[in-house]
């Protein structure tokens, strides 16, 4: 595979890109908010949902899971991944339902993928249109405020292709509403190393704006970022779930 071939197409890199997360423990608390929550319903829409690993979850927890994603070569894969479920490629910026929704959920900070204000304001009100009454929203965001830019996370991983060692990491200048999620891609094989780097841009956006644009649509519980334990937002840390009830 070529260097601009990897990048051009990374579905067949995904899971080795996201291998240190717990889908599982993910799934299973937006499990338990819907049940706490939500209308106890168990139709389900993950947007940007990739390869499909969430609705392969939500899928064995009895859910009529499905998905949506912009990138087909993704979709195909989570079709594999999922037949039984349904999906979509459509921009989770202006998306429709066939019928109404029980629960929508939004994983890995992929709400900061409408890159800007306006389009997060059409992001939710897709969501509220396409949600049954007493429907849940569900997604992880991070406080531009709170953005530490030295941060980069990183992990290996072993593959046919070689060996992998993948970093991510926000960035913020510390004004205006665009922020990047900074990737670097190491590949090795034998002794020769390859490395790519890119910026996705990302929507920036404080949680105290972020709930201003969710209000008049939803009752809004904003959670610590901890699968394990559901505890309300301590105000400080800069990483939250935020649980969205449709009004």
């Amino acid at each position: 595979m070529s260097g601009n071939a990897l990048y051009t197409d990374l579905s067949g890199y995904y899971d080795l890109l996201c291998a240190d997360i717990d889908y599982q423990a993910q799934s299973h608390c937006v499990h338990r908010l819907q049940q706490l929550f939500g209308n106890g319903g168990t139709r389900h829409l993950d947007l940007a949902c990739g390869t499909g690993p969430h609705v392969r979850h939500f899928l064995d927890a009895g859910y009529a899971s499905g998905g949506l994603d912009i990138n087909q070569p993704m979709l195909d894969r989570a079709a594999l991944r999922c037949p039984e479920a349904r999906f979509a490629r459509q921009d989770m910026c202006g998306f429709s339902a066939d019928e109404p929704l029980d629960l929508i959920t939004c994983f890995l900070y992929s709400i900061h993928y409408s890159a800007s204000i306006e389009r997060l304001q059409a992001c939710i009100a897709s969501v509220h249109g396409a949600l049954a009454v007493g429907g849940l929203f569900c997604f992880n965001a991070v406080d531009k405020h709170k953005i530490d830019n030295a941060s980069f996370v990183c992990h290996s991983a072993e593959h046919a292709d070689g060996q992998f060692r993948f970093g991510s990491g926000w960035h913020y200048q510390g004004e205006g509403e665009r922020q990047t999620l900074r990737l670097r891609i190491e590949r090795t094989v034998a002794d020769a190393t390859q490395v790519w780097h890119d910026e996705h841009p990302m929507v920036a956006v404080s949680f105290a704006e972020l709930q201003a644009l969710l209000a008049p649509y939803f009752e809004v519980q904003v959670l610590e970022h901890d699968y394990q334990k559901l505890l309300p937002w301590d105000g400080a840390s800069g990483n939250a779930l935020f649980a969205c009830v449709k009004l």
